[in-house]
């Protein structure tokens, strides 16, 4: 790998899709989600610094008894 080549580490590839499943379960853009990621690099490659957080609501397991 070249100084200028960059990979994303595990932690960063599972950033991304959690934003991409955010943005299914929400029925939203993608875009600003992805634009708004804070990167650092690490041995391991990019770390997404603030990655987002997806919610359930909890009626979601009461639904599924039923």
């Amino acid at each position: 790998m070249s100084d200028n080549e960059l990979f994303l580490s595990d932690q960063a590839m599972g950033a991304l899709m959690m934003a991409l499943q955010k943005s299914l379960l929400e029925q939203s853009d993608i875009v600003p989600v992805l634009k708004g990621f804070k990167f650092r690099l690490s041995e391991n490659g990019l770390m997404v610094m603030n990655p987002p957080l997806v919610k359930m609501k909890e009626d979601f397991e009461e639904n599924e008894e039923d």
